[in-house]
């Protein structure tokens, strides 16, 4: 068994190479703290104590500023053990993201959103009665039960308080991995709201892996022809066209002309 805290930042999709939409959480993962070893010969059973997101000393009681300071840490806000944890550690340790990899295979605990108090078509998915034809009986629980015993049975779905339940969402496989900005990928959807942590575990119903090859992006540079100037040009030059020398040309040309018809016509005369 392997595991890590972490806070759900919120969900988007990620697309493999083969064009298929995957829905994702990001679940960011700051390197945990081993604030504890717990040993079978002295606590009776192997654990291991994980603690994420400092505290100020200022709101640590003299217990856990004792405790941090077995493990060379700071007072965390949040400890979770884990159960018979894979491999070796020692107090003080660091445990990041990379105790998983891409296609592993994982459930995720977290704290379920509250929704208040609800109904119990809100609450536990009942039908409603008829809205027409006279009817009183729109969004009521229903009956309470049978006659004879008097009285409402236990697990009776009634209208109350929703959400804010400890959920796990199991079969839940990792699509990928970023160590360097610290966060996991988790296929699909997983209980809690925005920033509220979460606890991810080895799957324990499945053990195979299903990696798939994400796209990758590349940046595309755009390189403009620019054209060299001279430095006998001047950016006036370059800019506007030359259209005085042409027309001298064109004046030159025309008084060429000119000259060549006028000489013969002045010879006649002269003979």
């Amino acid at each position: 068994m392997k595991g890590i805290l972490g806070k759900k930042l919120g969900m988007t999709e990620v697309f493999t190479k083969e064009g298929k939409a995957i829905p994702v959480t990001v679940v960011e993962v700051e390197p945990n703290t081993v604030m504890q070893v717990k040993t079978k010969e002295n606590d009776g059973y192997n654990a291991l104590q994980l603690g994420i997101c400092d505290k100020k000393s200022a709101r640590a009681n003299k217990a856990s500023m004792g405790h941090a300071k077995k493990a060379g840490a700071t007072p965390k806000r949040y400890l979770k053990e884990i159960r018979d944890y894979e491999g070796s550690y020692n107090l003080g340790d660091k445990i990041d993201a990379s105790v998983f990899a891409s296609g592993e295979y994982v459930d995720v605990t977290g704290v379920s959103k509250g929704h208040g108090f609800e109904g119990s078509i809100t609450r536990h998915g009942q039908s409603r009665g008829p809205m027409t034809h006279g009817s009183d009986y729109h969004r009521r629980p229903g009956s309470m039960g049978t006659m004879l015993p008097k009285r409402v049975l236990k697990g009776k779905r009634l209208p109350g308080h929703m959400g804010v339940d400890t959920t796990t969402i199991q079969n839940l496989y990792i699509v990928d991995v970023n160590t360097e900005d610290n966060y996991i990928l988790v296929s699909g959807n997983i209980p809690g709201a925005k920033q509220s942590l979460v606890l991810i575990k080895s799957a324990v119903k499945k053990d195979k892996k299903a990696a798939e090859e994400l796209a990758s992006y590349e940046e595309e540079t755009v390189v403009d022809a620019v054209e060299e100037v001279t430095e006998e040009a001047t950016p006036e030059e370059v800019n506007e066209p030359a259209t005085e020398e042409v027309v001298e040309e064109t004046k030159e040309e025309t008084a060429e002309e000119t000259s060549t018809e006028e000489v013969p016509e002045n010879q006649e005369g002269e003979n």
